[in-house]
């Protein structure tokens, strides 16, 4: 892993993002199969989603959720 992945996976944790966005976004920055089908949910995707694309600015959208 690269130095990127870890600072963003701590920066997450520190601002209360929620675990199923975190999982979702390490799967997808690491490029590992999706869950199935019945573990999937809207944050999970979401982090999925931006995990795959790298990006960072959309961890304030799930603090607290």
């Amino acid at each position: 892993m690269n130095q990127e992945y870890y600072d963003s996976v701590d920066k997450m944790e520190k601002m209360g993002v929620s675990n199923e966005y975190i999982q979702g976004w390490i799967g997808g920055y690491i490029q590992n199969p999706k869950r199935e089908e019945q573990r999937v949910n809207e944050a999970y995707n979401a982090g999925y989603e931006d995990g795959e694309n790298k990006e960072q600015s959309n961890f304030g959208n799930w603090v607290g959720k």
